[in-house]
Parts: structure tokens; sequence; C-alpha cells
């Protein structure tokens, strides 16, 4: 009996077939404005799901020769064009940061950025900046706010009472004092600028070459408005990472020795919004049970966000305690 049911089984099978439907490639803005800093734009395009993922497939995406506009209100500048290809290595380390790729693959792939040197059009506090851009006959606009700066009360270095693997191994933390106005928003990046050690396989680079936002970022203060709180916060890891320390016990975790830089910026409901529901989505990948969502973006005629960040620095020494 039990051999005629597998049987009845295995003759119910059938093959079904599921024909997804055609999306439209769109444009997908990558852009932020920091006070004090040039304001950095990357252009791709979106890709089907299954489409080949690769880096010649990747350098087919950026979109070239476009032209971009930031205006703040009483000055509109048009963004210059600068790509991995014919850079000068002084101006190496912004496209790093603006584009998060090591210069080691900058020099594999052509991604270029849209930005300027002019200081007329570089952030500041308590101002909106306007984004137009023109391509392959398309127009998409977006605004956002560089907010009036909340600083860091203070930064440290700890590592977990209960470590017994590692005792090296530890996390930054941060005290924040909020505003008494409801609706700030804030979002955290660290970058560690010591070095690998010699016996390293990437001895003598500097660890991270950009700044990093680890999964969890971005929060507002719907909870703790006008209040004094300390947080705990992850090492972030930079997306297909293969250095050792992303790929073993140290993976998440700061190491004695490190010094990292901390960056807490303060950003508009826009850019929180993208950010939240982003970061929904690869939390969510690959879950049979996760709720699709769209990712909301702040960019009119596209994808991606545009975002102002007023950002403070601090830096923290790993010590041992």
């Amino acid at each position: 009996m039990l051999i005629f049911f597998v049987g009845a089984l295995h003759s119910c099978e059938k093959e079904i077939t599921v024909d997804l439907p055609t999306v439209a490639s769109q444009i997908v803005v990558e852009g932020s404005i920091e006070q004090g800093r040039p304001p950095l734009v990357l252009l791709t395009r979106s890709q089907g799901y299954f489409e080949e993922v690769s880096l010649s497939a990747l350098e087919e995406l950026i979109v070239k020769g476009a032209a971009v506009y930031v205006s703040n209100g009483e000055t509109e500048v048009q963004l210059d064009e600068i790509c991995a290809s014919n850079i000068p290595d002084d101006l190496l380390p912004l496209l790093t940061e603006a584009t998060g790729f090591s210069p080691e693959a900058l020099a594999l792939i052509d991604i270029c950025v849209y930005t300027s040197l002019n200081p007329i059009i570089w952030g500041e506090v308590d101002t909106r900046y306007d984004l137009r851009v023109e391509a392959d006959g398309e127009v998409l606009t977006s605004t956002t706010k560089i907010n009036k700066l909340v600083e860091l009360d203070s930064v440290w270095f700890s590592i977990p009472g209960d470590a017994q693997s590692d005792d090296s191994l530890g996390f930054a933390n941060a005290i924040l004092t909020d505003p008494d106005t409801l609706g700030n928003a804030y979002r955290w990046f660290a970058r560690r600028i010591n070095r690998y050690p010699a016996w390293s396989e990437h001895a003598g680079e500097v660890k991270d070459p950009s700044f990093i936002a680890p999964f969890g970022s971005a929060i507002d203060d719907a909870f703790f408005n006008g209040l004094t709180f300390e947080f705990v916060s992850l090492r972030g890891v930079l997306p297909n990472s293969t250095k050792e320390d992303d790929t073993n016990s140290e993976f998440g975790f700061y190491k004695v020795g490190d010094t990292v830089v901390v960056r807490g910026c303060v950003i508009d409901r826009g850019a929180l919004a993208y950010i939240s529901s982003f970061e929904d989505q690869v939390a969510s990948q690959g879950s049979p049970f996760a709720s699709p969502a769209n990712i909301e973006s702040n960019i009119t005629g596209g994808l991606g966000a545009w975002i102002g960040y007023g950002a403070s620095y601090d830096t923290i020494i790993c010590t041992a305690p």
C-alpha cells in the first residue's frame, strides 16, 4: 500500500512554469551631501532579479554622460563626471567613499560619480538641497535637507563581559542626547583607519577604505524623544567582502588595537524611510515568511535616494580594559 501511495504522489507531479512580468529598467540614484563636503551622486540602472551579476554586467549598468544639477535655493551647479579610468590619484579616496568600492575593485571596473569641487555648492547645515538628473531622455528630481547637528556625547570601546573565545573583540558604544523635538532621525557610520599587520594578506592596507553603516544603522526618536540614551553598535562590513576579519570569528567586531573614526549623522525623514525599507528588504531576502514591500525611494521619476547628512565625528581607540 505504501509503495502504491508513493507512486501515486509521484504520478501527480507536474512541472509548472511561471512567466515573470518584464519590468522596465529604471535609473537608480545613490546621492548624498554633507556639511563642508561636495555632493556625490552615483547613477546606475536597475536590472531583473535573474539577470547576470558580474563585474562586466555591473559596468554596463552605470549611467554615464548624464547632466546632474544640485541647487541650494540660491545657486544651481552642474556636477562634474569623474570616472575611475581617468581619476587623479588624489581624488581616488573620494571615489572610494562615494561608491564603497576598494581601490583594487575600482581598477577592474570603470565606475563614475558626479560631484563638484566648487565650494559654493558644498553642504551647509540647516540648508535644503534640490537634485535634478537628466539622463537617457529621463528627468529625475529629489529634495533633501542637512538638519542641525546633534553630536554624540561620548563614544568608547567595550569587550562583552562573557567573552570567552577571544577577549580582544568588542563593540563600539555611544551616548546621545536627543533634542526635545519629536521627529529627529539619525544614522551611524564607522571606519577603522589603522592598517592590517604584516602577517595579513592585506598587509599595510587601511582596514576600512570608507565609512560603513552597519545593519540597523538608522533610527528615529519615537521611543526616546528628549532623552539621553546609550547604544551599542556592531562593526559594519562591506558587501561581498572576502577579507579574513570579515569571514572569521572577527566578523562584526572591533578589535583591541583598532582606531575607529565614528560618523554620527542627523538625517531627514525621507532618508530614514528609504534606509529602513532598504534594510528590511535585505533582511528578508530568501525568507518565505517575509512580507513583500517596496523600498521607499525619495526620487521622483526613478529609484534610490538623495540624502543630506549633518555629520559629527569622534574617535575610539580600542584598548583592553
